[in-house]
């Protein structure tokens, strides 16, 4: 609720300090005492517009300072905390307007923007009169203003709508990526083929090359190889030779083994050494001893490794791993398709899943819209609208996938019997505007509404009986919210709670005038009813009406 306003320099008021308590606060005055400045400068700390024509002349800047004491469950608590700004205790909205135009606006002392102030302004406090184009005039709120009336809880179908969006998302994502692969599948396909074919060894190029290269060296080598081959196992070979000196120097070993043993284990050394000889250098001949077809064969298939290596950019050796990541390209495309399909399928059940959530939330928000409708019904005869008609008209596209279902609801109204229906902006006059608002608020005040219902003179143009009723209705809405209202009906003015009197007084020697509001005690209030009633000449009998009024409103 509002607790107190502070208003410094704005067109008349120079400085004003009011508390405001729980239940209804009514607001009088003479026509130019000042109200609407009042109001104008609530809404400027609400986060209005601000306007440089706003500030007191010959003041460089104005100030309003407005202090709430929000309900413990008010969003306002979670809205300051997801801002990142203080919250405990009172609620401070302030706002500065500089005669140059420019503003300035705080929350509890700390800077904020016009638009964050206005937002929660708006949680704070509904202001309502025959100009108001906000809260309930706004069809963007309708469609809440009937499930909070309901006591509809649209959690299943906004559950449903996440879990559906999230697999259309999940989907979009799954079918781009096979879309990309896709693209790309016929190069990974023919790659994938042409590399398993080719079918590339670890190493086998450094294996080629040197084959072919020692295929290639051997035969320049192997005349000498040939020579030494025949020299140690051809008929100059030396071993023949050496087995025969053996034989002969083994006969006499006998007759002289000191002198013959040493010969003997250097000649068995060196004929193993000939032999040795024979085996290596026969090695190499039969190395060098190559068909020409298989260095035709060695150089082909290293030609096609390189080759193929040039043709896809990569070291030979990297032939194998970039075979495999084309071969995996075409198993992710398989599975791909496979996770497209179930994913079709799951928002297809999601898809379903919602539409019924949301046909349950279409039926019982129906319901709840003729409830309202009935009720507001039911309010507007004592309010001279006995001849109008409300509804809460809905609108359903199945075709409208969103958190709240696929209703769109508006308030219509029906000013005369036989006329067409209309929105409720469109069709009703400035008075009638005021009255269906009241009938509207007090209907939906048992739900959900602001801590904070300012009303500007709605009952313009009404009296008697109507005011009375509308008085009558403000004070049930005070039993349930803080109100305040503007008013020039006695009838209202009778069931306030606080009276605040709204006057303009000369001040500086008459150089100018200024706002004042005084809190009127008893004898002042039934004064001022009194002078409601009669106008500029009290008269006795005026005053017993405004004691009758106050003693029958109480």
């Amino acid at each position: 609720m509002l607790v107190r306003l502070s208003i410094r320099d704005i067109v008349l008021i120079d400085q004003l300090d009011l508390e405001f308590p729980r239940g209804l606060t009514i607001l009088t005055g003479e026509t130019g005492a000042g109200k609407s400045i009042l109001l104008d400068a609530l809404s400027l700390a609400l986060g209005a517009r601000g306007d440089g024509d706003l500030v007191r002349a010959g003041a460089a800047q104005g100030q309003v300072t407005a202090v709430f004491e929000p309900p413990a469950d008010h969003p306002a608590h979670a809205w300051l905390a997801a801002q990142d700004l203080p919250g405990e205790g009172e609620l401070i909205l302030r706002r500065v307007q500089m005669a140059d135009g420019r503003t300035r606006a705080y929350v509890n002392d700390q800077s904020v923007g016009a638009q964050t102030l206005r937002a929660l302004g708006q949680a704070l406090v509904e202001i309502h009169g025959q100009h108001d184009e906000r809260a309930l005039l706004d069809a963007s709120t309708h469609r809440a203003l009937v499930d909070a009336y309901g006591g509809l809880d649209a959690r299943v179908a906004r559950d449903a709508f996440t879990a559906l969006r999230a697999r259309e998302a999940e989907l979009r994502e799954a079918q781009a990526d096979v879309a990309a692969r896709e693209r790309e599948a016929d190069f990974a396909r023919h790659a994938s083929e042409e590399l398993r074919k080719l079918a590339v060894e670890p190493g086998e190029e450094a294996l080629l090359a040197s084959k072919r290269q020692a295929m290639m060296q051997g035969e320049k080598v192997a005349g000498d190889i040939r020579d030494a081959h025949r020299s140690l196992t051809g008929e100059s070979s030396l071993l023949p030779l050496l087995v025969s000196i053996t034989r002969r120097l083994q006969r006499r070993a006998a007759q002289a083994p000191d002198l013959i043993e040493p010969s003997l284990k250097a000649l068995d050394e060196a004929m193993e050494a000939l032999e040795t000889a024979a085996q290596t250098v026969e090695a190499a001949l039969a190395a060098c001893d190559f068909d020409p077809r298989e260095l035709e064969r060695c150089e082909e298939r290293l030609f096609a490794l390189r080759g193929m290596a040039r043709k896809y950019g990569v070291a030979v050796e990297a032939l194998p791993a970039l075979a495999d990541k084309y071969a995996g390209e075409l198993a992710d495309l398989s599975e791909g398709r496979t996770r497209v399909g179930r994913l079709e399928a799951e928002v297809s059940a999601a898809a379903a899943d919602y539409a019924r959530a949301a046909r349950a939330l279409s039926e019982a928000r129906r319901r709840a819209a003729e409830d309202l409708g009935r009720a507001v019904n039911a309010e507007l005869p004592p309010l001279k609208l006995e001849r109008a008609r409300f509804a809460a008209e809905i609108a359903s596209d199945e075709r409208l996938v969103s958190p709240d279902g696929f209703d769109r609801v508006e308030f219509m109204v029906e000013t005369n019997p036989g006329s067409r229906p209309g929105p409720l902006m469109k069709v009703a006059s400035g008075g009638e505007l005021a009255r269906f608002l009241l009938a509207l608020k007090v209907s939906l005040a048992q739900r959900e509404t602001a801590p904070t219902l300012v009303f500007d003179e709605i009952d313009t143009g009404v009296g008697g009986a109507v005011a009375d009723a509308i008085g009558q209705r403000l004070a049930r809405l005070a039993a349930r919210a803080q109100v305040l209202a503007v008013t020039h009906a006695p009838q209202v003015a009778a069931r306030s709670q606080r009276h605040f009197k709204i006057v303009k007084d000369e001040v500086g020697g008459g150089d100018r005038v200024a706002t004042r509001v005084f809190t009127l005690g008893a004898s002042e209030r039934r004064e001022e009813i009194a002078r409601m009633l009669a106008g500029a000449e009290i008269t006795r009998e005026a005053r017993a009406a405004a004691k009758s009024l106050i003693e029958k409103a109480g």
